[in-house]
């Protein structure tokens, strides 16, 4: 049922990813140089569908990154609750033990509970 689903999604997706190419194969010069437009420095000839795509994949990694950089304080958030929840999991394993804590006496178990 995924993989239809995936198919049904993507396979539409594919078709106008090459209907784009297929019609923006007219080359087009991409320059780096804002100075001088009549002879450019750094120029080079590429197909407009490359110049696209290269554009849309640039933005893909632009996008992930600064997505990594804002989700940062969560990830610090949930390692720290991790590191509790590991401290507060142990201790509760220590006193199921009956084992005293490190550097403290044992409390006895109280008789009037029994009663």
């Amino acid at each position: 049922m995924i993989r239809f689903l995936k198919a049904l999604v993507l396979l539409p997706i594919a078709i106008l990813i090459v209907l784009l190419a297929v019609a923006n194969r007219q080359m087009v010069t991409l320059s780096l140089d804002p100075f001088s437009q009549a002879a450019p420095e750094f120029a080079i000839g590429l197909p407009l569908f490359a110049v696209i795509f290269g554009a849309v994949m640039v933005g893909v990694v632009i996008g992930g990154i600064a997505a990594w950089l804002a989700e940062g304080k969560h990830r610090r958030e949930r390692r720290r609750y991790r590191r509790e929840a590991n401290t507060l999991r142990s201790e509760t394993e220590r006193l199921k033990a009956g084992k005293p804590a490190s550097g403290l006496p044992a409390i006895p178990p109280s008789h009037s509970a029994l009663l």
